[in-house]
């Protein structure tokens, strides 16, 4: 039977490694221009698959405060609305790049691209097209 000590040591060992992994592998995003000024403001949802902390309460103050730069939204048909799921590949043709002055204030996570489906908002893998989270209906 081992040592407590060194299997305390191994078991450490393995916790650092696993944060420290995903540590690394979480996409950066930039947190520039916060409303509030305060880190006790900001909302984030955890999500499984890539390590990202979406913030969603961001995202929201970005669109409220630049409703006059985003075009006029209508709820989708209900069959493209179905097929428009997390982990599911971008409807083809139905996606609005938002207006460079929006999408430089909303959060950024490399190697996804924030896209306007009707009144739905969704983040996208750029190099895949496959949709990492949607908002329902934020642009109503």
């Amino acid at each position: 039977m081992p040592h407590p000590s060194r299997s305390l040591l191994i078991c450490s060992s393995l916790a650092i490694a696993l944060v420290a992994q995903a540590a690394l592998a979480a996409p950066k995003f930039d947190n520039a221009g916060k409303h509030g000024g305060g880190e006790g403001g900001d909302i984030g949802v955890h999500l499984s698959g890539p390590a990202l902390d979406i913030d969603i309460g961001r995202v929201r103050i970005v669109l409220g405060d630049n409703r006059q730069l985003i075009g006029p939204a209508s709820p989708l048909p209900p069959g493209i609305a179905k097929n428009l799921a997390r982990g599911k590949p971008l409807p083809p043709g139905i996606a609005k790049n938002f207006d460079s002055r929006v999408a430089s204030q909303l959060p950024h996570y490399d190697g996804y691209q924030w896209k306007q489906i009707g009144t739905d908002v969704v983040l996208v893998a750029i190099a895949t097209g496959i949709v990492y989270e949607v908002l329902r209906n934020v642009l109503d």
